[in-house]
């Protein structure tokens, strides 16, 4: 299951170009969807009233069987969305994530966006052209953040809308992969070997943490 790191997910929010309309509307939401996991359907579904950026700041959304949540923002992206409402002429009908014309967003529209700047960021961030970055993806990114933070499953089993908590599981699976692989990487402690001379790009980064 694919996810985006850290760096991965900056190299995505600086690939718009912030001097245009549509890179500032892009960017937007993708640190959206970054940080909430929504769903695609969700995302194009959702109005300006859905917003709520006063005290306890989140997006409502109706996700599937009609079921209506909550999902609260963080600060960076209630200042973004504030920021953005602020330049748009809306009403409390109007999608959030607009065409030019004023139009939801099509899911095909959603992918393409994330397609477009996903290769932008690929030409910065060498592991990310490892991966097949979808908007499935960044739901993916946002449940790990979650999950990687120390959030229970079932918190995070709410926060995305899953049926049945045993959804979130495939979450600590890949976690527990990830983990694995890095402790592949290590020797184990009583394990003798020749001299190891670290090159001086891994010296810098070891002096940096």
């Amino acid at each position: 299951m694919d996810f985006l790191t850290r760096d991965e997910m900056e190299a995505l929010l600086k690939a718009p170009d912030q001097t245009t309309w549509f890179g500032r509307r892009d960017r937007v939401l993708l640190l959206t969807m970054l940080q909430t996991g929504l769903r695609v359907s969700e995302v194009i579904g959702l109005r300006v009233g859905d917003v709520e950026l006063g005290t306890g700041a989140h997006l409502r959304c109706v996700g599937k069987g009609r079921k209506e949540r909550a999902t609260p923002l963080r600060t960076d992206s209630r200042f973004a969305l504030k920021a953005w409402l602020a330049q748009c002429r809306t009403e409390p009908s109007d999608p959030l994530f607009a065409t030019i014309r004023g139009r939801p967003l099509s899911r095909d529209a959603v992918e393409r966006i994330v397609r477009k700047h996903a290769a932008t960021a690929a030409s910065t961030s060498s592991t990310f052209r490892l991966k097949r970055v979808t908007p499935h993806v960044l739901r993916h990114t946002a449940a790990m953040q979650l999950l990687q933070s120390g959030v229970d499953r079932t918190i995070i089993a709410l926060w995305l809308g899953h049926e049945s908590i045993e959804t979130t599981q495939v979450y600590i699976h890949a976690d527990i992969e990830l983990k694995e692989k890095a402790m592949a990487l290590t020797k184990p402690v009583d394990q003798t070997g020749g001299r190891y001379r670290p090159g001086d790009e891994l010296l810098a980064f070891l002096e940096a943490l």
